[in-house]
């Protein structure tokens, strides 16, 4: 728990606090601090106000710590945890989402659905391991594989005819 003389603030907010501070100083001008912070110099006014009545506060957002407007009722959550673990097992967010809404009508998102059954332990955060290449077996036989480039340059330097160089590898294991 966050004692009442420490303000839990991000690093943006700091640099933005430093900014606004300067203004206060009066070493700063509100166009110039709105030109550092790429906002409004009505912007930086509404925050300069806010920080005069407030104190250093007055920089982190009011809705921080506080419940969005948008969350579901947890009687929803509920219902669609339980539809999960009797008729969805196994599937995946997306799919669980689209049958809800078909067969229940209910109306989520796939990301909420997946924090409540993450939160549940319904569901793992899973990531799929992808190998970067996957090594071919070299050849067995000399001259089953052959692998050829060719480079066209001015290899002597002016000196005599444009010339193409050619590489050829054979991809034989002996």
């Amino acid at each position: 728990m966050a004692r009442k003389d420490i303000i839990m603030i991000s690093q943006r907010e700091i640099k933005r606090l430093h900014v606004i501070h300067k203004v206060l100083d009066k070493r700063l001008k509100q166009v110039e601090a709105g030109d550092i912070l790429q906002i409004s110099s009505r912007q930086v006014r509404r925050i300069v106000k806010r920080i005069r009545v407030e104190g250093d506060e007055g920089i982190g957002h009011k809705s921080r710590g506080k419940a969005s407007n948008r969350r579901l009722p947890k009687k929803v959550k509920e219902k669609v945890i339980r539809l999960y673990k009797e008729r969805y097992k196994g599937f995946g967010p997306t799919l669980a989402v689209e049958k809800l809404e078909e067969i229940n009508r209910i109306e989520i998102s796939k990301e909420a659905l997946r924090n409540w059954l993450i939160e549940s332990g319904d569901w793992k955060k899973v990531r799929k391991g992808r190998l970067h290449r996957k090594w071919r077996e070299r050849k067995g036989y000399i001259g089953e594989m052959i692998r050829m480039d060719g480079s066209h340059h001015d290899w002597l330097e002016g000196r005599g005819p444009e010339l193409v160089l050619m590489a050829y590898i054979d991809d034989a294991l002996h």
